[in-house]
């Protein structure tokens, strides 16, 4: 990998840092060898690895959504108008190209659209866990769609992989990248050469996906904090 080197200072410690843009700095006194130098970055590679990787999860600015008729909601990057329902129905639906939602159950009812999220992605999510499991050569135990935190997905050690409900708002390229990726990780834990060269393999552009999904997370719910806590 090339990284700038800044040289300066009396110190011979070099230090590695990562900007806000994922770039890396090298800062080493100007007298260190360059296969000191080399030595020390490969010394650091899986620290690397692991801060850009970090640097990948989910970050945004809260999007606050009303419960109201007429506030759009996103589903595979189509945006649905919620729509106050009197009817004995005790589940939120997707019907004519609107989101229904109960008007027992309004109140609260951000859990009941989040539900609603779990329930129709799980759905979505597991025929094409299929097809990618087959393409990456791995065997998934469990498809799981839940509440993530600041990460779009998870895979754990056991074989379950974990999606977050806000991926779903998403168009369908990008939800598959995001499983794509989660399953990458059952046979390869870091995001290491072999990692996307994996996943690349797989999906030949995921690097513009990357890209994407980087630039639409920002304008993603999460849910209403104050309502949820």
């Amino acid at each position: 990998m090339t990284i700038p080197v800044e040289t300066g200072g009396t110190s011979r410690k070099a230090k590695l840092t990562i900007d806000r843009d994922g770039s890396l700095q090298l800062k080493a006194a100007p007298d260190v060898e360059q296969a000191e130098l080399e030595h020390f970055l490969a010394s650091k590679r899986d620290w690397i690895y692991r801060k850009l990787a970090e640097k990948e999860s989910l970050h945004y600015e809260p999007v606050t959504k009303e419960l109201v008729d007429g506030e759009g909601f996103l589903y595979l990057g189509r945006s649905y108008q919620l729509r106050i329902v009197d009817i004995d129905d005790r589940r939120v639906r997707l019907q004519r190209g609107k989101l229904n939602l109960p008007r027992a159950l309004a109140d609260p009812g951000y859990k009941h659209v989040i539900a609603w999220y779990r329930t129709a992605g799980l759905t979505w999510l597991k025929p094409r866990a299929k097809d990618w499991a087959k393409r990456l050569r791995v065997d998934p135990q469990m498809i799981e769609v839940a509440d993530l935190g600041n990460k779009w997905g998870s895979a754990l050690p056991d074989g379950r992989v974990r999606i977050h409900w806000a991926t779903m708002q998403l168009r369908p390229a990008l939800v598959e990248y995001v499983l794509a990726h989660e399953l990458a990780h059952l046979r390869e834990a870091h995001h290491g050469p072999t990692f996307w060269q994996l996943l690349t393999r797989a999906m030949t552009d995921c690097d513009q996906r990357k890209a994407e999904l980087a630039n639409t997370g920002a304008a993603l719910w999460h849910g209403d904090q104050a309502q949820l806590s």
